[in-house]
């Protein structure tokens, strides 16, 4: 079974978006470079830094499924089936969608009995790869639960003021972290991989 990671890219306030859900310039760095990234979301693709390309590359090689929460679902329409990272995607939310226009995907799979539920059904869809988790209340819901091994975060340095919080809905003596075993500085962006400690 592979490792339990959230990821998303943070302000340095700690925030993941808008209260209007909008990342503003969260993703700037995902156009800061001249290196072409491909999604499997064609034609789509972003231009990193030689720097960010490799992290990036390296993390993505590693995912087996994500774990999202159902705002991120809706907002995104369950990016009509294919993720843009090309894998499975298990939804956590109260009520799977009855008139979804992409139900007959064999990517989404939707989970209404808890976190716990919904992380070991995409350990099974993901093997001995990574499951990574949405940041917010997925992530914090797993945190509590005790059941992430990492936290890595792309460190913009924009501040946002309010919005949707990295670590959302959690008891912050739930998150503890060690000290991290990947910094990596590149233009608009600091990537970074935290331990949890458990």
């Amino acid at each position: 079974m592979g490792k339990v990671v959230s990821a998303a890219s943070m302000s340095l306030d700690g925030f993941v978006a808008h209260e209007n859900n909008d990342p503003g310039r969260l993703f700037d760095w995902y156009e800061a470079g001249d290196v072409e990234v491909r999604t499997a979301s064609e034609p789509a693709s972003f231009h990193l830094t030689p720097t960010s390309a490799r992290y990036w590359r390296e993390w993505v090689e590693q995912i087996g499924c994500l774990v999202v929460g159902r705002l991120l679902f809706d907002i995104t329409d369950g990016w009509s089936g294919e993720h843009p990272l090309g894998v499975p995607f298990v939804v956590l939310t109260h009520e799977a969608p009855k008139d979804w226009a992409h139900a007959a995907t064999r990517n989404a799979h939707f989970v209404t009995d808890g976190i716990e539920a919904a992380i070991a059904l995409a350990q099974r869809i993901a093997g001995d790869r990574t499951v990574a988790l949405a940041a917010g209340t997925v992530t914090g819901q797993a945190l509590a639960a005790g059941l992430v091994d990492e936290v890595a975060i792309d460190l913009v340095p924009v501040v946002l003021g309010t919005g949707h919080r990295y670590f959302a809905d959690i008891d912050p003596a739930a998150v503890r972290l060690g000290d991290p075993t990947t910094v990596i500085a590149s233009a608009r962006v600091t990537h970074l991989v935290f331990p949890v400690e458990k």
